[in-house]
């Protein structure tokens, strides 16, 4: 018995050893991108705005092409941390691809886009966009950058370095990226980093139009830092405005941008992390949610991860979108329906002019 206790003790030990090494490794490899970083453009279009033109505008949260359909998340309570496969993800990312093309916008927001990581079979998603969008230019904010995490034990969701995409088919001038507010309990190792980059894209009145690419927190319950991120958000676009600036803001705001999404969709209203109604009647002066006919059309920009998708049954809303500024004019916007067959995110689509 004594043996049998020893060789416990010596087990029990070691797996604390281990646990403890692993903890100081989250603990020391961990650290947030700086704020106000410069970011490079890559000009492969060299056209200038016009004012009184029409343009379209994407925006597309492609989950790191790894959640088709049929896929269901584990921090949402479904069974997968990583792609199906490296094949999978190549193959999303083809049918996001072909739905871009389809639309042929002239600005484009990708958020979730991996240049490596476990979770996505190490595809450099943004390199294999920029390859297929050649007439774009670009910039890529990277988002975080995050410590192999050991969760769940059975198959890891490991390390992962992902951003923002922005593409235009026009020459960009500059680039920065932001750093939002996070949690700073052990939280901050699950939803990791957040920023926006605020892009200038010149405007042939000699005026800019800047666009903002923000991919908001998802899985914190910190009231105080969605306030706070979305507080930040506001003071960079009040600030652009007062430039003289068009202002575009476009991505996956992790809000509820209708307001009362279960309402229209007629799915449950159990409430999540992500469906707090966005605080629209908070905007800045001169600035507007553009939602028109969204919830007329009841095409749903996101499903819940929990299970595959079932239509009429999964949770759906509208957590994507637009918010322009009042020189922006919205002739329309609509989600494009995909069905969720290549992420969890259908992508949003707005027709505009620059006055």
């Amino acid at each position: 018995m004594k043996k049998f206790w020893k060789a416990l003790l010596l087990i029990g030990s070691g797996l604390l050893l281990v646990v403890g090494a692993y903890v100081a490794y989250v603990y020391l490899t961990y650290h947030r991108v700086p704020d106000n970083v410069k970011l490079k453009p890559v000009n492969r279009n060299s056209q200038i705005l016009q004012t009184n033109h029409p343009y379209k505008a994407m925006t597309f949260n492609i989950g790191y092409a790894a959640y088709p359909d049929n896929y269901s998340f584990f921090m949402d309570g479904g069974k997968y941390s990583r792609a199906f496969s490296k094949f999978s993800v190549l193959d999303d990312l083809n049918g996001i691809y072909q739905a871009v093309k389809q639309e042929d916008p002239a600005l484009m927001f990708f958020q979730e886009v991996d240049t490596d990581g476990d979770r996505s079979f190490h595809v450099n998603e943004v390199q294999w966009l920029r390859d297929r969008m050649n007439g774009y230019s670009s910039v890529y904010a990277q988002n975080y950058n995050s410590a192999y995490l050991f969760y769940p034990l059975t198959r890891p969701i490991g390390k992962a370095k992902s951003g923002l995409l922005t593409l235009a088919q026009a020459k960009i001038a500059d680039s920065t990226r932001y750093q939002l507010p996070i949690d700073t309990d052990f939280n901050k190792f699950m939803d990791l980093d957040r920023a926006i980059s605020v892009t200038h894209i010149p405007v042939a009145n000699g005026h800019q139009l800047a666009v903002i690419n923000l991919h908001l927190s998802a899985f914190t319950k910190n009231a105080k830092v969605r306030k706070a991120q979305i507080n930040k958000l506001f003071a960079k676009m009040t600030t652009e405005q007062q430039a003289g600036n068009y202002v575009i803001v476009a991505g996956d705001y992790n809000h509820d941008m209708l307001g009362n999404s279960p309402a229209f969709f007629k799915t449950t209203s159990k409430p999540m992390n992500w469906t707090h109604p966005f605080p629209a009647d908070q905007l800045p002066k001169g600035f507007r949610i553009a939602k028109q006919g969204l919830a007329q059309a009841k095409v749903p920009s996101v499903r819940a991860n929990g299970t595959p998708y079932r239509p009429g049954k999964t949770f759906t809303s509208i957590i994507d979108g637009f918010i322009v500024s009042d020189n922006v004019q919205v002739n329309r916007v609509h989600v494009k329906s995909l069905g969720f067959k290549n992420s969890d995110h259908n992508p949003e689509v707005m027709d505009f002019e620059l006055k």
